[in-house]
């Protein structure tokens, strides 16, 4: 009885799985595309470029910027992040992708007040994350409780600083 009862609960999940992947895809699509015109708000339309490893951003047929798709570890896990950088080298937007961090603590990065700290020029060394002190040009200040996500998204932004300059030099 038991073995019967696992084998329509496995099939029944299967079934629900096969007709929802689809849906699932298209959504998880939709989002990613809102989520590169938000960290890229002058692009009118987004080209996969290096079968996916990023985007370029176009406002009719000109060049505006890119979008880069990086991860680094935090407290809970991997933190997924979306950086937008515009051809003069400014970053324009980041995006909390995917966590598993803290509810009330290191969830808090995904807030305008601690993502806002990134608008400003990208420097070729990276960013830096402080504490306890008003940060400077190229610097973060770290959430209070939660600096080692505050350092995961610093470092999946900085990486998609070090793509940028990758891609801007061979550009």
């Amino acid at each position: 009885v038991l073995f019967i009862i696992c084998v329509v609960v496995s099939a029944a999940l299967a079934g629900t799985n096969m007709l929802t992947a689809n849906r699932i895809a298209q959504q998880e699509a939709q989002n990613a595309e809102e989520s590169r015109m938000i960290v890229l708000p002058t692009a009118d339309s987004f080209e996969s470029q290096e079968d996916g490893a990023y985007y370029t951003g176009l406002s009719g047929s000109e060049l505006v910027g890119y979008v880069f798709e990086t991860e680094a570890s935090g407290y809970g896990g991997k933190v997924g992040v979306m950086t937008g950088i515009d051809t003069e080298g400014n970053i324009t937007g980041v995006v909390i992708l995917s966590h598993n961090e803290t509810p009330g603590l290191g969830a808090n990065a995904q807030k305008p007040d601690f993502l806002n700290q990134y608008l400003q020029p990208a420097p070729e060394g990276g960013l830096s994350v402080i504490k306890y002190q008003a940060p400077a040009e190229g610097q973060i200040e770290a959430m209070t409780g939660a600096t080692i996500t505050s350092t995961a998204v610093t470092n999946a932004v900085n990486q998609a600083i070090e793509q940028y300059y990758s891609v801007k030099g061979g550009a």
